[in-house]
């Protein structure tokens, strides 16, 4: 199947199929119901993003690496030479996850700022434990979920209005990250489907999600709303926030937090 894909996505150098390859293997070990969601997407996206996907993970591993000998200066060091590889004028061949991941962001003109916006926040969780308000985790989700989302945008076509001609236009995110919910709503969508979130995963009777783990309100968290969240002028669109079914592999439990599939029934406009 890998052949169709690269063949595909007009990827037919030897050494550049190794390294998309070496990408598409660490995105089925280490993320395999992100893996399982790529086969939805058409055989010509599937390369980039899993060269998305693999540089992603590598960049996170230097940090979850859990051999003891490895300090915070080591880690930090790590850190440092795959940014300073990424943004270098040189090849790196040595690395095949960089070597497809800068593939893709030529080829889709994705910009240098969201890389760096990323390995920004990597650096932060080197050290940061505790953000004391929601400006500052909000700068932390600009470069984590947000960054990588819009990072793929270009990839899936999505970058642009929606189709003014068609009777219903939705939008579909990983992540609800506000930033990337407003390009939508500006962009014309309708209807806004997300997930992520869990729901809260944790949460507490009376009081509800404790988390979002992205940069939502607690209380979008799951279930239907709209976004902006606050009523204004300009366009606004429905969201609806699946809580799911599975957990955080890091935390794999939930309380007071029903899982759930959501099966949403379209009915024509009144009015």
């Amino acid at each position: 199947m890998i052949r169709t894909e690269l063949t595909a996505a007009g990827i037919e150098d030897r050494e550049l199929r190794g390294a998309y390859r070496r990408c598409r293997t660490l995105n089925a070990a280490h993320g395999r119901t992100f893996f399982l969601a790529t086969r939805l997407l058409a055989p010509d996206q599937r390369p980039p993003i899993h060269a998305l996907y693999g540089f992603a993970r590598y960049a996170d591993d230097i940090l979850d690496d859990f051999d003891p000998a490895l300090d915070t200066p080591t880690r930090a060091a790590r850190l440092q030479e795959l940014s300073d590889q990424f943004f270098s004028a040189e090849d790196h061949p040595a690395n095949p996850v960089l070597v497809a991941v800068r593939h893709t962001a030529r080829r889709y003109a994705i910009g240098d700022d969201l890389f760096d916006d990323f390995l920004q926040s990597m650096r932060m969780d080197l050290t940061i434990t505790d953000y004391p308000d929601r400006p500052a985790l909000n700068l932390y989700m600009k470069g984590s979920a947000e960054a990588i989302g819009l990072q793929v945008l270009p990839i899936l076509g999505t970058i642009g209005p929606a189709d003014e001609a068609a009777d219903l236009r939705v939008g579909v995110l990983h992540s609800p990250e506000p930033s990337v919910m407003d390009r939508f709503v500006a962009d014309g969508f309708d209807l806004l489907l997300a997930g992520h979130t869990h729901g809260g995963q944790i949460c507490l009777p009376g009081y509800g999600t404790l988390v979002t783990n992205c940069g939502i309100e607690r209380d979008r968290a799951r279930g239907l709303h709209k976004h902006p969240a606050a009523p204004t002028p300009g366009r606004r669109a429905y969201l609806h926030v699946s809580a799911g079914l599975g957990t955080s592999p890091y935390a794999p439990v939930r309380f007071w937090c029903r899982p759930e599939a959501s099966l949403l029934t379209l009915v024509p406009r009144i009015g």
